[in-house]
Parts: C-alpha cells; sequence; structure tokens
C-alpha cells in the first residue's frame, strides 16, 4: 500500500529518532538562524521555507552534515499539508517553517512552561497576543500528526482535542490568550501529555501522566470501562491510575503525597490505597485470587505495593512499612518542609504561600529529611537518552518502587539538584542509570559538590560498552530485568574505592590543529594508536548515520569492520618512533616492540568487555603482591612480576599494555588471545609526541597534535560493587 501523503513511515521515524537522541540543538536555536536577519534568511519565502532550505534546517538541528535523502524528502513531504499562508510562493515546493518548527519541539526534551509559551508565539501567526479557532486547528493537527507518528491509536483522539481546547478558553472569548495557555498547562493535565511534554511533580493532586500501551486488558479507574489489550491510555507514575485518554478531565486527584504536609505525618507512615492495579493477580493477606468481574477490584498500596481484596482492609492496619524496598525509600512521612522543623508552621499565609511555591518549583532548601532508622535511602539519576527507550522506562519505574523525589532526569537539570536535596542524608546510596559517560558526568559533579560524606556510587548500566559497570559486577548492558531486583543486589552490594586519574595535555606550538579534549579525568581506560583510531572512525560513522548503531550486536559487527580495515592500512605502524613514554619520570624501552598502540588501564575492561591486561592466576602465597611490594610497586616493568599481578581499581596503580596492531585487538576482543604486551605497572605516566596521532579518553576519541601528556592519581570514589554471581550448577548450589 502506497505511503499517504504527510506520513512518514515507522522506519523512517525511528531513524529519526536515532539522529535526534544524539543531537543537542534546540529548535528555538535553529528558528535564530532562519529569522528575518539570522545567516540562513535566504532561504525564507514569506513564512515558508524550499526544500533547500529544509536540508540545511535539518543538518544544522540534527547537527550531521548529510541526512539521508530518503528521509529529508519524506519528511519535506510529511509537511506539505495545507498550512501555509496565503503569501507562500509553490505551495508544492514549500512548507511551513512554523509547523516544521513545532513539530520537532514536540519531540525534544524541555521544561513544558516554556515549550508551551513557544507552541503559542510558533502558531500566533498574526503577533496579536491570542489564538483563533484556524491557529488552534493548526495545533490539533500537529498533535494529531505526533500522536500517529508515535503509534499512537488516534480513534476519537481530535473529538478530545477539540473539547480540551474549548475548556482552555476559560473566559469563552472564542480566543485563547497567552495567560489562558500557560493556565491550561498547569491545569489541563492531559494537554502536556498529548503535545509530548513531560510532567513535572507539583504534588497538589495532579497526576504524573504517561501515555501507555497495555499488553494486557486493563479497566479505568474513572469510568471503570475496559481499555481493550494493546489499546493506549494514560497512567500516572505515581500511584497507577489508569484511564482512557478522555477520562483525564475528570479523574480524581492523586492520592500520593511525596512529603509530609503536617506535623502529624511526620515519622510515620500509612497506607495509601489505589483501586485495582493488581498485577500479581493474588490477595497478600488472605492468598486466595482477586478476581476482576471486568470492572476494578482490588486495592494496592503505592508505598509497600501490597495488593489485597476489599474485605481484608481492615486485616492488614493503617501504618505502611514501605515492604520489600524499605531499605531504599524515603517515605513521605521522612520528608516534611522546613517550617515545620523549626516550630513555624503557622506563619503567615504569606510565608506559607512562599513555601508552597518553593516545594513545587523544587527547591531543595524547602525540606528537611529524616531517614528512617537502619536504612540506606537511594538517590537516583536516569539518563533516558541512554539504551534507547530504556532509560525512559527506568525512569517511570523507579518513580513508583520509590518515592518521585529520589529519581531525577537528568535530561531536565543535570545532577545537581539531587545532590543539593541529599547532602545531608546519612547512609545514602546513588544510583546511577546511564552508560560510563553518565557516571563520569556524576563522578565530576560529586568532586565539585564539596560533599562533607560521599555517597558510594553504583551503576545501572544503559549505555552501549558499559565497561565500568561489567568491572563493578553491574553487568554489561539493562535488557529490561525487574528493577526489584536490582533493589536488592544493591542491599548485598559492597563499597570499593576507585581511582581517578587527572590528565593534563600540553599541546606543542606547530600548526598542526587538535579536536577538543574530551575529559580531564580518566576513570577508566586511556589509550593512544590503533584502537583509539578505530573508536575514531567509529564515532564519526555514528554521528553520521547514527541509525545504523541503534543495538549492541550492531555497533560490535562495525566495530569489527573498522578494525579489519584498520589491520589493512595500519595508520598507526611504528607507534614507538612518534612516541616517548616516561613511568615515574623514567623512561620506558619499546625499541624491542613494534607496537601500534598503547593502553592505560584503570580497570580491567575497555571496548565492551576486552581485557587486554589479560587474566592472572596469583602464585600460591603471594596473594598481596601488588601490596607487599610497598614503594618499589609505584614503578613495575619486571616481565616476571608482571605476569603474576593482578589489576586492581584501588590500588593507585595503573596497568600499561602494548598492542601490535588491529589483528591483536581483533584475537583479544574474540578472546583467540589472553592479551597485549604487559608493558608496566605504575602511579604515574607522561606521553610526549611528535606528530598528531589518534587518542581516546574512557571510549571518547579524539585526534591530538604534538604534545606532552600527563596522567597523576587524583582521588579515589567509593563504588558499589554488586554481589557475585550465584553459580548455575548443581555442585555450585550444594556450596
Amino acid at each position: 500500500m502506497a505511503k499517504e501523503r504527510g506520513q512518514i513511515s515507522p522506519s523512517e521515524f525511528a531513524q529519526l529518532q536515532k539522529y535526534l537522541d544524539y543531537s543537542t540543538k534546540k529548535v528555538s536555536d535553529v528558528l535564530k538562524l532562519f529569522s528575518e536577519d539570522g545567516e540562513m534568511a535566504k532561504y525564507l519565502q514569506g513564512d515558508a521555507i524550499g526544500y533547500e532550505g529544509f536540508q540545511e534546517f535539518l543538518k544544522i538541528y540534527l547537527e550531521v552534515d548529510n541526512v539521508p535523502s530518503s528521509l529529508s524528502l519524506a519528511l519535506f513531504r510529511s509537511f506539505q499539508a495545507d498550512h501555509c499562508s496565503k503569501e507562500t510562493v509553490h505551495k508544492a515546493d514549500v512548507v511551513c517553517l512554523s509547523d516544521v518548527s513545532c513539530y520537532f519541539s514536540l519531540l525534544e526534551g524541555g521544561r513544558p512552561e516554556d515549550k508551551l509559551e513557544f507552541t503559542f508565539k510558533l502558531y500566533d501567526t498574526d503577533r496579536n497576543g491570542i489564538l483563533d479557532s484556524s491557529e488552534v486547528d493548526k495545533i490539533i493537527t500537529q498533535m494529531m500528526r505526533v500522536a500517529e507518528y508515535l503509534d499512537w491509536d488516534v480513534f476519537e483522539l481530535r473529538p478530545i482535542l477539540q473539547q480540551m481546547m474549548k475548556e482552555i478558553d476559560y473566559d469563552g472569548s472564542g480566543s485563547v490568550s497567552l495567560t489562558e495557555w500557560l493556565r491550561a498547562g498547569a491545569t489541563t493535565v492531559p494537554l502536556l501529555v498529548l503535545l509530548g511534554l513531560e510532567m513535572t511533580l507539583k504534588d497538589n493532586g495532579q497526576h504524573m501522566w504517561r501515555p501507555k500501551r497495555f499488553s494486557r486488558p486493563v479497566y479505568c479507574n474513572l469510568c471503570e470501562a475496559s481499555i481493550s489489550l494493546g489499546k493506549q491510555g494514560l497512567s500516572c507514575n505515581l500511584c497507577k491510575y489508569i484511564v482512557h485518554d478522555q477520562c483525564a478531565m475528570k479523574a480524581m486527584p492523586c492520592e500520593v503525597s511525596t512529603y509530609a504536609k503536617s506535623r502529624k505525618d511526620i515519622g510515620v507512615q500509612s497506607h495509601v490505597w489505589v483501586r485495582g492495579g493488581c498485577v500479581s493477580g493474588r490477595c497478600d493477606r488472605c492468598q486466595k485470587k482477586i478476581r476482576s468481574y471486568h470492572s476494578l477490584t482490588g486495592l494496592h498500596c503505592v508505598w509497600c505495593h501490597l495488593e489485597i481484596h476489599d474485605d481484608c482492609l481492615q486485616a492488614v492496619g493503617h501504618e505502611c512499612d514501605c515492604g520489600l524496598y524499605r531499605d531504599h525509600i524515603l517515605p513521605p512521612s521522612s520528608i516534611y518542609p522546613s517550617v515545620l522543623a523549626s516550630g513555624q508552621d503557622r506563619k503567615t499565609s504569606k510565608t506559607n504561600q512562599k513555601s508552597v511555591e518553593d516545594l513545587n518549583s523544587g527547591t531543595s532548601e524547602a525540606l528537611r529529611i529524616d531517614p528512617v532508622s537502619n536504612t540506606h535511602p537511594l538517590l537516583v539519576f536516569v539518563n533516558p537518552k541512554s539504551g534507547g527507550k530504556q532509560g525512559e522506562r527506568v525512569l517511570w519505574k523507579f518513580q513508583y518502587l520509590l518515592n518521585p523525589r529520589q529519581v531525577f532526569n537528568l535530561q531536565k537539570d543535570g545532577p545537581e539538584p539531587g545532590l543539593k536535596f541529599f547532602k545531608d542524608v546519612a547512609n545514602c546510596r546513588i544510583l546511577v542509570c546511564g552508560g560510563d559517560g553518565t557516571v563520569g558526568w556524576i563522578l565530576e559533579t560529586i568532586d565539585k559538590a564539596n560533599l562533607s560524606v560521599v555517597p558510594p556510587v553504583a551503576v545501572l548500566p544503559l549505555g552501549t560498552g558499559n565497561d565500568l559497570a561489567r568491572c563493578l559486577r553491574w553487568g554489561g548492558g539493562y535488557e529490561g530485568q525487574n528493577l526489584g531486583k536490582i533493589l536488592k543486589d544493591l542491599e548485598m552490594s559492597k563499597v570499593v574505592h576507585m581511582d581517578r586519574w587527572s590528565v593534563e595535555v600540553i599541546p606543542q606550538q606547530t600548526e598542526e590543529k587538535s579536536d577538543p579534549v574530551p575529559f580531564q579525568i580518566i576513570n577508566n581506560y586511556f589509550s593512544i594508536g590503533v584502537d583509539a583510531s578505530i573508536a575514531h572512525r567509529f564515532h564519526i560513522m555514528r554521528e553520521k548515520y547514527p541509525e545504523k548503531f541503534n543495538s549492541r550486536m550492531k555497533n560490535k559487527l562495525w566495530y569489527f569492520e573498522f578494525a579489519t580495515s584498520e589491520s589493512i592500512f595500519s595508520t598507526c605502524k611504528k607507534l614507538e618512533e612518534s612516541l616517548k613514554v616516561e613511568i615515574c619520570g623514567k623512561p620506558l624501552d619499546l625499541s624491542n616492540l613494534s607496537l601500534e598502540g598503547i593502553a592505560v588501564l584503570n580497570i580491567p575492561s575497555m571496548h565492551g568487555g576486552s581485557n587486554l591486561w589479560g587474566d592472572t592466576k596469583r602464585p600460591h602465597g603471594d596473594s598481596h603482591i601488588n601490596q607487599a611490594l610497598g614503594a618499589t610497586a609505584k614503578v613495575i616493568t619486571d616481565p616476571d612480576i608482571l605476569k603474576t599481578c593482578v589489576p586492581d581499581l584501588s590500588d593507585k596503580r595503573l596497568e600499561v599494555v602494548g598492542l601490535e596492531g588491529a589483528i591483536e585487538m581483533g584475537q583479544i576482543y574474540t578472546k583467540l588471545k589472553n592479551a597485549g604486551h604487559r608493558l608496566a605497572k605504575c602511579s604515574e605516566i607522561t606521553f610526549h609526541t611528535t606528530k598528531t596521532l589518534p587518542m581516546q579518553i574512557d571510549g571518547e576519541p579524539w585526534m591530538q597534535s604534538p604534545c606532552t601528556i600527563k596522567i597523576t592519581h587524583k582521588n579515589q570514589m567509593p563504588m558499589l560493587m554488586g554481589p557475585p554471581p550465584r553459580s548455575s550448577n548443581f555442585f555450585g548450589f550444594l556450596c
């Protein structure tokens, strides 16, 4: 069946989403370039742009040199609808810039208030400060278009949107002012959802809606009619209240409060029961089945997650112990306004109003935390862009399993608000949900925060390589496992102190240009030569064609292809001729070796699990060789001693490995060879280069002109090591 005009295929939309995942640009930034006095003004045709201008818009916004012609053409045609003003010429060859801008703004992240105002101004084409009926219709059409692209069930969606827009017109004037539009964003919750905006935690009875397609038949909490299998509805992240799209406007307020609002609520947590949502289908009190009877039955507590019959409610009791995950949860009874702590809860209404405003705006100073004794409250940072859609789903799940005030979206405000909120919380832990780059970002922010006690950090791996997560026994990648199991594993984890290293790059005075150095700190590894060259080519290709790198398996195949071509061309051959190495001030002799790369390791994992140092079996009676060598262990180059050295991320020493070429790397990667050449174990290393060479820090590559690079110990960071894997064989079970 031919594709209808105004539509792009699901595969094209997925391809577009991949580009958006890697882009850092905002639509508002690009629009400035296409203004009348902007650099791209030559492409303007009234309020529209032609295909050439559209291609330039995509290049700038998606931050790529060449967008595939099939995708750009399909997108251009999708905007060729009856939305352009009459002033535009050659209607079939142009599209409205406001339609293009609004569509992309709906797909990117951002504060709801900013995006609502941006959308209003885009569609207020006559700049009279109000949206008339025709302008509102354009917004509805765009929302419908996005809903279709996101594979929503859009049957009956248009009349819902039209009714919603009527209700936004509070004064009944027939038009919508900016004030009414922004007010709608605060009070008309479905508007935020259908505009693709992320809900903000208000704690004033508003649900935190998200669109959800249900894999099993469920019932609407409002009308109690069925939401059929595979159909679209809205689910609250806080309480699991479920409604049809059209029922959201009339939904009962959310019963979840994330903090104690009066002194009587401090200290003792009560159950918060919500009807329905009994996933297990069995009562936790009497163990009998909770039957649906084609309507809502049973109750679930949003804090301890007990599921019970209505008749069992009296037997359960009033107090809630927060269930299986009590060690991690900050219940609302442990969080309360500072004014209550100081005995000033009866201040003037003006002061109380300011306190409420501070709480709703997320100001951490407005709240005080007093954790339950003998617990370890968990501060969760989630990078929604890591791991495709996995990051977003992890964010939603943790908002329900824990107190939503413990879970922070790194895309919104970064890690600072979370660290500030938890700065005085004793015995807390941090869980970073993202790739190695996200973990490095959090560790660097912790450094700058100057905390009196630094909480230990665990990792839920959502990235591609996840080398640090592998070494800390958190796995090579999250594949949708039960987050409850991960929380239980956290309880059995132990603290290790991971070394971190400072990198100083001092360029020589040459005409050759370098790329920006990505980091000044090493958490995982640093390398020069062949593996950095492969990583650099991988990085460039992924930026250019992100849709080709949308799975771990594809990434490995691409990496293998680049390694194969590198082995043919040998761009880093005879590396020792353009490189001098000093370890703790002493030259490292490379004259008897023919190397194409050198790797400096803080952890025994690179490129998604490759151990370039190799496995080591400690000799009997010498189990503490790394520590027993004392001061002399600052520099170890003796091959016999290096054979028995075991990598340790806490020993304040680095492992230095030489690589003969891409073929050897491939053999190590595929386990055909144990390791590269062990060159040294040291506490400080300096490189002097005489030509431009590829380099990388923690998987981020760049090209560096002749320079001096100094690597020295910076500090140690407490990390959480996951419990050892359980043996799957019978004899292991007996042990």
